[in-house]
């Protein structure tokens, strides 16, 4: 086995991992479970400052 060859193996393995990571993220972001967080989180600029700013 040469580099070239080497390097394919590598670069087809890092196409499936990032497609895997990918894949989980937006399974753990759509998740019923994580509704309430994540609007919660997107109300946070609209919220008073404590200091009356």
């Amino acid at each position: 086995m040469d580099l070239t060859a080497l390097l394919e193996i590598a670069r087809s393995a890092w196409v499936v991992w990032l497609m895997i990571l990918f894949g989980g993220i937006v399974f753990w972001a759509f998740r019923p479970k994580n509704k309430k967080r994540f609007e919660d989180d997107g109300m946070i600029p609209f919220r008073d400052e404590e200091n009356g700013g």
